[in-house]
């Protein structure tokens, strides 16, 4: 079985303002900010529920370094 995570028939796109100068970007279900084309800071998307979250092989099936970043970015917003 493949993770519907890592399947792109299963993404999604959220269209998201930037914070810093308003222009829309999309922002697609595997990537938690990209860098606003316009002004180049990052917009984040809204925090939802991720398989890092509940899934006991997301480690495993993103890998290591991917991992790492999400859990960085996960305590830095709890910490905001």
């Amino acid at each position: 079985m493949k993770c519907p995570g890592t399947d792109t028939r299963f993404l999604r796109v959220g269209v998201h303002k930037c914070p810093n100068c308003g222009y829309e970007v999309e922002i697609f279900s595997d990537e938690v900010r990209v860098k606003c084309p316009k002004c180049k800071k990052y917009v984040y998307r809204e925090e939802l529920p991720s398989c890092i979250d509940w899934c006991k092989y997301a480690r495993q099936c993103i890998g290591e370094e991917r991992w790492k970043e999400l859990m960085d970015f996960k305590k830095r917003k709890k910490e905001e």
